[in-house]
Order: structure tokens, then C-alpha cells, then sequence
């Protein structure tokens, strides 16, 4: 075959490749979005600056203990990954208010590459409560959300009563982020990748990505349809994990040094099994800089404490609670 034909050929098998994976992206685009749109009765879109910020408030089931938890999801999720895990069970005395953080699960973006910013989402966070009406609130944070956690206890003091992390990211760590989540941060390649390869990739390998997550204990039955955990194959909410998780290590460099200014009851949860946020270069680091704070290490478990250790979890962050001061 002469090279002109070749070239032609590769071209041809190219575009036919390309044309394939953005059907199947846009099919699975499809799918999110109808996942995206059922509703909750209990769901609350809430105006900020930029859009709205996606809101669950769960009203205390029993006798209320006068306390506001707020949760706030990792990397790669949303919300539900804590309301169907430990949110439920807190809210059996507590109000429990959770967030899409901004360009996950149903919330806007409110904005570009600058949301990326743990400072940014925290803004928004507090604009949020404060259209609510809603006072000092017990700050959960979970893996990347530890950044925004940490952030409102040490720039929103007037909003926050106590903080818990579990497996919290707070400090810098050795290397950097994965391939996929440099490119698809990158401009211009990055929109490519994201609109034709991710969505069939993604299903490919979603199942060993959830698992991997979840090590060394296995993923709990149900957790992908519970969760809407496939919402993070959309375009737009893979482009924004990507630039999250890609931005994350040089914010911590600048903040982690000002954690012995938080004052507040402060709860930290890791696992001695964790290998994304390893418990050494995190948790650890941050029980010797804030003041009077619990460092709670469980044996076995990995990167998900809140639902492979729910009871000890629950425990640990009502007991936090409760050194808090009610709100009227």
C-alpha cells in the first residue's frame, strides 16, 4: 500500500475510532444526566454566586440534640457516598445538611479552573449556609474534602463549631496525580479526552477503580446504584474532579503550615490500611499540629472508614458533636 493510501487509512480508522467512542460517551452522558435529574424531596437548590450548589438537609429523627453537621464528599463522588453511608445515621438526633461540591453530583461549577481552588469551594460553601440561615456547623470532610474542611475551620471560624476528616487530604505528598487526571485537566486535549474517551474507558474499568478504593476490605453490595457513583463519567464532572485532584497539592503546600491556628473540638479518622491518603504524610502530621485534637486509627480498613467501620465512625463523630455547642 502506497504511504498516501496508509496516511489515508490511518486517518480514516482514526476519526471511525473517535466517532465510536463519542457515541458511546454521549450515551453515557445520557445516562448521567437521568440519574442527575431524579429527584429527592429533600433536595434544595441553593443560589450562589456563579449557580446553585445542590443541598440535602436530613431533619433529626429523634429527639434533637440542637447540633448541624455538615458533610462534605471526596474526590470522584458525591453527596450520596455520605448520605447513604453515615448521613442517615447521624441524623437520627443531629440535622444533617450535605453538598455537592461544586461540578459534582447536581451542583454547578459556578465558575472555570479557579473552582478547583479547596478556598474557592469553601466561598461557596459558606454562601450557601448562609442562605440557608444556618449557624455554626460541625464540619465533616472526607479524603479531598479535607482541604475545604480545614479551610472553613481556619478562614470561616463564624461558621464552624467542631471538624472531623476521615482520611482526610491536608498536607503534600510525595508524586503527583494520575495521567489521565493531568490530561483531562489540560485545556484544549483535555475537553478531547474528556468528550470521547473517558465515558467507555471509564466503564471498563469502573468496577476495579471502585474497588481499589474500597482495599483491603471488599466494595459494600449495591454502593454504584445507591451512590449514582457513575455521575463522575460525565464530561463536565470528569474535567472537574481531574482539575480538583490536579490543583490540590499545591494549595495544601501553602495551607498546611497554618493548622495549629484551628481551635475548634477537632476529630481526625484514618486507617492504618489506607493507600490514597496515607495516614503518614496526612492525618498524622495534622493530630500533632491542632491542638487537642483526636487522631482515631482503624485497623484494616481503607480509604472508605465511613462505610467499612459505619458504627465506629458515627460514634466518633456524635461524640464530637457533643462537645459542641448547641445552636438554638
Amino acid at each position: 500500500m502506497r504511504p498516501a493510501k496508509v496516511a489515508t487509512f490511518v486517518i480514516a480508522a482514526t476519526l471511525t475510532l473517535a466517532a465510536l467512542l463519542a457515541a458511546a460517551s454521549a450515551v453515557e452522558a445520557r445516562r448521567g444526566e437521568q440519574l442527575a435529574a431524579k429527584t429527592n424531596a429533600e433536595t434544595l437548590r441553593v443560589p450562589v454566586r456563579g449557580g446553585t450548589l445542590n443541598v440535602v438537609i436530613l431533619d433529626p429523627q429523634g429527639a434533637p440534640s440542637g447540633r448541624t453537621l455538615l458533610l462534605l464528599h471526596g474526590a470522584s463522588g458525591n453527596l450520596k457516598d455520605l448520605e447513604e453511608s453515615i448521613g442517615r445515621r447521624l441524623a437520627a438526633r443531629h440535622r444533617v445538611i450535605l453538598v455537592d461540591r461544586p461540578g459534582h453530583g447536581r451542583s454547578d461549577r459556578l465558575g472555570g479552573r479557579e473552582m478547583a481552588s479547596p478556598a474557592a469551594q469553601a466561598d461557596a460553601v459558606v454562601q450557601a449556609l448562609e442562605a440557608l440561615k444556618v449557624g455554626r456547623v460541625v464540619v465533616v470532610g472526607h479524603s479531598w474534602a479535607g482541604s475545604v474542611a480545614t479551610k472553613l475551620a481556619l478562614d470561616h471560624p463564624d461558621h464552624v463549631s467542631g471538624l472531623a476528616l476521615l482520611s482526610g487530604a491536608t498536607h503534600p505528598w510525595p508524586g503527583g496525580v494520575a495521567w489521565y487526571n493531568s490530561l483531562a485537566a489540560t485545556p484544549l486535549i483535555g475537553d478531547l479526552f474528556v468528550a470521547t474517551i473517558v465515558a467507555p474507558v471509564g466503564l471498563a474499568t469502573f468496577d476495579r477503580s471502585i474497588a481499589s478504593v474500597f482495599a483491603p476490605r471488599s466494595t459494600p453490595p449495591g454502593y454504584v446504584e445507591r451512590t449514582d457513583a457513575k455521575l463522575i463519567l460525565r464530561p463536565s464532572e470528569f474535567r472537574a474532579n481531574a482539575q480538583d485532584l490536579t490543583d490540590l497539592k499545591a494549595f495544601l503546600r501553602v495551607q498546611a503550615p497554618r493548622y495549629g491556628a484551628i481551635r475548634v473540638p477537632t476529630t481526625i479518622v484514618t486507617s492504618d490500611k489506607d493507600g490514597i491518603v496515607a495516614p503518614e504524610v496526612h492525618s498524622r502530621p495534622l493530630a500533632r499540629q491542632i491542638r487537642g485534637s483526636r487522631l482515631v486509627v482503624i485497623p484494616g480498613v481503607g480509604h472508605m472508614p465511613h462505610w467499612s467501620a459505619t458504627d465506629r465512625v458515627v460514634d466518633e463523630i456524635d461524640a464530637l458533636a457533643m462537645k459542641t455547642p448547641a445552636q438554638k
